[in-house]
């Protein structure tokens, strides 16, 4: 997983120059909701950016997003209708997916599921454009994208079934958690774009962010924690959802006798 930290960025000014406003002006950020690791998009991830790019891959916009129609292809030469869409269908907004392993795993396993994932990676763009075509994927669109200024712009508020955070970067050093995503101004903005009933499910393998995470979510009004009736013996962490595998490197944590905490929480 890649992307990380929770400073918003600044709004951008639409002032009007013809009208004698000033000229817009770019996003001015401090902090990033991510950080770029080198990589190289390989034959295979290029030509599957080729192929696929145009069907799978969703555009940044400053403008909300149709999250059904978003899924919706419309025949060849012709748009999509309003009936293309009678059937809504339940949609998880994924943050950082990595190389996609999971992502692509999860979607086969809730194919009734739509799931907008950010991911700004090439390379892990590119794997998961790959594992779509190989596997016959259809309920995935992936926007190439800052996760933050996604969320502030194309996500309309109570219109997400879910959202999935697998193993943020933890930022170790403690001169660095400010950096970790996972805090309450974030958190704040996917509560108010959960539906009644919609969860956020966290999962990392660092347990002083399993911690950050747990008194987060928990201090955030309009989520409540879903494990703590039901699994008191947990103290406030939930079992691993079906949906989610286990993927390499947690089987390999695992043998090394690392632990992993999963965090789910609902909108109220």
């Amino acid at each position: 997983m890649n992307t990380d930290n929770v400073n918003n960025p600044a709004s951008l000014e639409n002032a009007d120059p013809e009208a004698g406003g000033e000229a817009p002006k770019p996003f001015m950020r401090t902090i990033k909701s991510f950080v770029k690791r080198a990589g190289r998009t390989t034959s295979g991830q290029a030509k599957a950016f080729e192929e696929l790019g145009p069907r799978f891959l969703q555009p940044y916009q400053q403008r909300l997003l149709d999250l059904q129609g978003a899924f919706v292809r419309p025949t060849e030469g012709v748009a999509a209708t309003d009936a293309d869409k009678a059937t809504p269908h339940p949609v998880v907004l994924e943050i950082g997916f990595g190389m996609g392993e999971a992502t692509a795993h999860i979607a086969a396993v809730l194919p009734d599921t739509h799931f907008l994932c950010c991911e700004v990676h090439e390379p892990g763009v590119g794997a998961l454009l790959k594992r779509i075509g190989e596997n016959g994927i259809t309920n995935i669109r992936i926007c190439a994208h800052d996760a933050v200024e996604v969320i502030d712009h194309m996500i309309p508020l109570a219109s997400l079934d879910g959202v999935h955070i697998f193993f943020p970067d933890p930022w170790h050093k403690t001169k660095h958690n400010k950096r970790r995503l996972i805090q309450s101004p974030m958190v704040a903005k996917l509560a108010a774009r959960l539906k009644p009933g919609g969860y956020l499910h966290c999962a990392t393998d660092w347990q002083p962010y399993a911690e950050q995470i747990l008194e987060v979510l928990t201090a955030e009004p309009k989520l409540r924690n879903r494990a703590l009736a039901i699994h008191p013996e947990l103290l406030g962490y939930a079992p691993k959802p079906h949906y989610r595998p286990l993927t390499k490197f947690e089987n390999r944590g695992i043998r090394l006798g690392h632990g992993v905490w999963d965090v789910v929480f609902e909108r109220v």
